[in-house]
């Protein structure tokens, strides 16, 4: 993710992204998001509805640990994110946003599907690789 939206992040989200800027023997989010642009406002929502709930709850006299970062990619054409607090409601929350970018292209945030031959990813039909283009990974029931 470009620096300049990984900064947006952090900035709006300053205790989720807590461990940002600590050593690589603390955390993994001392790279940044290791995913591409197009999944920027999936986890802006993601990270909006999680602070809120947490906000919310405390308000409300209801403990709910404070969520933090430790890890932010692309695993398996996907979002995958690691982090410390939360309850049930947050762990829901995370578990959509990352099933929400296996259908979301990670380069422009259009519509997407997963593809790839080995490496899996997630484009549209303008960022598929030209040997991609047709085949698209078929999820099996």
């Amino acid at each position: 993710m470009k620096l300049e939206l990984d900064n947006i992040l952090c900035e709006r989200y300053p205790y989720i992204m807590v461990n940002r800027y600590q050593t690589m023997n603390v955390t993994c989010m001392c790279w940044g998001f290791e995913c591409g642009d197009g999944w920027f406002t999936i986890l802006d929502q993601l990270m909006s509805k999680i602070q809120h709930h947490i906000d919310w709850k405390n308000k409300k006299d209801i403990e709910v640990p404070q969520v933090t970062f430790d890890q932010v990619k692309e695993k398996f054409g996907s979002l995958r994110i690691y982090y410390s607090g939360g309850d049930d409601v947050i762990d829901g929350m995370i578990q959509m946003a990352q099933s929400m970018s296996s259908v979301t292209c990670e380069q422009c945030g259009n519509p997407g599907s997963m593809r790839g031959r080995g490496w899996l990813y997630t484009s549209c039909n303008t960022h598929a690789k030209p040997l991609d283009q047709e085949s698209e990974v078929k999820e099996t029931k």
